[in-house]
């Protein structure tokens, strides 16, 4: 049998009620909202309640009292904080580059495929980030002994007297040692990673061009991950300026060296713990928040320029 279509039919037919649109946009709420709710309770709340806190101010006669921006004003004109940015600056400046330098020597050597042992060795150099900081730096910190540590031995084992790594000369470059040894791997890996989705392509056409090994690095592989340098950087810097770990375990051991307003974060750490002045180190960490976001802002910036 034979069925006619009849022209406009399908037109007459009923259409297929649409779903409710207010069940639509809530079913991508109920995704999201574990993640709000975490964000905000673990980011937006702290950093609400750390604002309040800087409005107000302890003082010995009425209590605690609003000041509004008079504790932003403090800090800017207090020589206690900005002598431990100028501290953390010259540690940035100084430690990252070369931080990362090796950390790319590293992933370049084991992605040219040339190397004896890769896996070993790339297992080598990552495994000090595993160790945590805390456990790092008294390590370090008993080698760095002149009495009872590593230094100390080769002093009396040879009879000579090596520097003390702990005097107030050379202990911001023994910091730097130990944030070295300890992230050089992590850094490494990122590198690495970036280098290993690289098409090889690249190599081929540099190879029947007949460069050198020189020329692909300078050429292929540092503009391929320019975005990895970048986000290293960027990390590298923030953690400079969060750096309390190392200088707070080591304070025990060269109390003359490192004083409670070393780096920022230790700074408003004593102002919290030690001072018993909570509105004022929030202040401080505010303040410092914002100096950290705006410097990554503008390496991120000038880094993923185009032609930088």
């Amino acid at each position: 049998m034979t069925t006619l279509h009849l022209p406009g039919a399908a037109e007459r037919l009923p259409a297929r009620p649409p779903a409710p649109r207010n069940r639509r946009s809530w079913t991508g709420w109920g995704f999201l909202g574990p993640f709000v709710a975490v964000f905000a309770l673990v980011f937006l709340a702290p950093l609400a309640y750390s604002v309040y806190l800087s409005l107000f101010r302890d003082q010995l006669i009425g209590g605690t009292t609003f000041v509004g921006l008079d504790n932003y004003q403090q800090a800017l004109t207090d020589a206690r904080f900005w002598a431990s940015l100028g501290r953390v600056s010259l540690f940035l400046a100084v430690q990252v580059p070369i931080m990362l330098g090796i950390a790319l020597l590293v992933a370049l050597a084991l992605d040219s495929g040339r190397l004896y042992g890769k896996d070993f060795f790339r297992i080598s150099v990552f495994l000090p980030y595993a160790v945590p900081a805390v456990v790092a730096s008294l390590m370090w910190g008993f080698m760095y002994g002149t009495r009872f540590g590593l230094v100390g031995d080769i002093n009396d084992a040879l009879g000579i007297s090596l520097p003390d790594p702990l005097s107030p000369d050379l202990v911001l470059a023994s910091i730097g040692n130990i944030v070295t040894w300890e992230f050089v791997g992590y850094n490494m890996l990122i590198f690495y990673s970036a280098l290993r989705v690289v098409p090889h392509s690249l190599y081929e056409a540099a190879e029947i061009d007949g460069a050198g090994q020189l020329r692909v690095i300078t050429a292929i592989k540092l503009p391929a991950i320019r975005g990895a340098l970048v986000i290293a950087t960027i990390f590298s810097i923030i953690g400079s300026f969060q750096l309390f770990n190392e200088p707070s375990i080591l304070q025990n051991l060269a109390p003359n060296a490192i004083t409670t307003d070393y780096t920022p974060n230790l700074y408003t750490y004593s102002l919290s713990f030690s001072g018993q002045q909570q509105n004022y180190s929030a202040t401080v960490a505010i303040v410092m928040g914002l100096i950290t976001m705006v410097i990554a802002y503008v390496v991120q910036l000038r880094g993923m320029r185009k032609g930088a």
